[in-house]
């Protein structure tokens, strides 16, 4: 099996910083299991399984209590020689709504990376574009009366003071719009490196992903399989009646064809599983292409958002509606 293929993220804005430019694997493995928190023992033995099938970009966040699991699965991995040394991985983390004040964002970054036992990430994202009281924590779900706006200009200079400061190569943000990209921009210094957002088969995300490539932003999958089973997941993208049909005339597991196919839009993409032959199966999208037909049908497949974040809706926070969160129009309606 040959090695994940990587490319180049993190560029400034300003040529007077310091350029930590680095490579980010193009499949990834993500650590969030729902309930948050609940099986650190099979995540911590999931990590070690995948790194020694030949992941190296590993996606936590503070929210996903996956933290300790990764450092420690890191650890035995270098203890063990499954690695060499920690430069071989690619680790991503994430700030979460209760620590997006200026103020917050250093000392949560410090306490990740005391979590995970290293001196540095490879990437830091503010998870959404939210703030939360901090006395709100890390519980999910949590209190919509504790939703507030995010300061963009004085938060993302926090996180321009984390890469300075050399507790991360690469900052960057998840699940923002173009709109509110934009508005980041404004005031930044250092562009973001990555937006990590939804994308799969059902919602592919064309405008947002022309949009960040217009701007030298690269850009991250999460749930290309749907997700089913957590809060924020849908049945809907493994039920697929056009994948299946692509997947048995190909060979291919349904998994397979829909990473092989956000692969193919030149974004990274992170997949998640605790049974060590899916793991497998997911690192088999490379070697093989998609005919143009079947892209083409992929690319009519009607598009219906996975996940919507109600829970970040309130009339008397930042965003009423999911338009307002998202900055386009979301289909509520939910099918089985």
């Amino acid at each position: 099996m040959g090695s994940i293929p990587e490319i180049p993220v993190g560029a400034l804005l300003s040529s007077a910083a310091n350029n930590n430019k680095n490579n980010i694997p193009l499949l990834g493995y993500g650590t969030a299991s729902w309930p948050f928190g609940e099986a650190g023992e099979i995540v911590k033995e999931s990590i070690l399984t995948a790194i020694k099938l030949g992941y190296r970009h590993f996606d936590a966040a503070a929210v996903y209590e996956s933290e300790q699991c990764l450092g420690e699965a890191i650890s035995l991995a270098l203890d063990t020689g499954l690695i060499k040394s920690r430069s071989e991985l690619f680790i991503t983390s994430k700030l979460w709504c209760s620590d997006v004040h200026p103020r917050r964002v250093l000392p949560a970054l410090q306490n990740t990376l005391q979590k995970l036992g290293l001196e540095y990430l490879d990437l830091y994202l503010i998870h959404f574009p939210i703030s939360m009281k901090p006395e709100g924590g890390y519980a999910v779900p949590f209190s919509q009366s504790d939703l507030l706006p995010m300061d963009f200009k004085s938060v993302w200079e926090a996180m321009e003071e984390c890469h300075k400061l050399g507790l991360t190569k690469n900052i960057g943000v998840s699940n923002f719009s173009s709109k509110k990209i934009e508005q980041l921009l404004l005031t930044a210094n250092i562009r973001p490196a990555v937006n990590q957002v939804e994308i799969s088969p059902l919602w592919q995300q064309k405008k947002l992903r022309k949009f960040c490539e217009e701007h030298g932003i690269h850009v991250t999958a999460y749930s290309p399989l749907g997700a089913r089973g957590t809060l924020w997941g849908t049945n809907e993208v493994m039920e697929c009646e056009v994948l299946k049909e692509i997947a048995k005339s190909k060979g291919k597991t349904v998994a397979q064809v829909c990473l092989r196919w956000v692969y193919e839009q030149g974004v990274s993409v992170l997949v998640k599983s605790f049974n060590e032959e899916r793991i497998r199966e997911n690192l088999n999208i490379f070697g093989w292409m998609l005919s143009p037909e079947e892209s083409e049908k992929i690319n009519q497949i009607l598009q219906r958002k996975g996940y919507r974040g109600i829970e970040f809706l309130s009339d008397g926070g930042p965003f009423k509606t999911v338009e307002d969160l998202w900055d386009e129009e979301i289909d509520l309606h939910v099918t089985e």
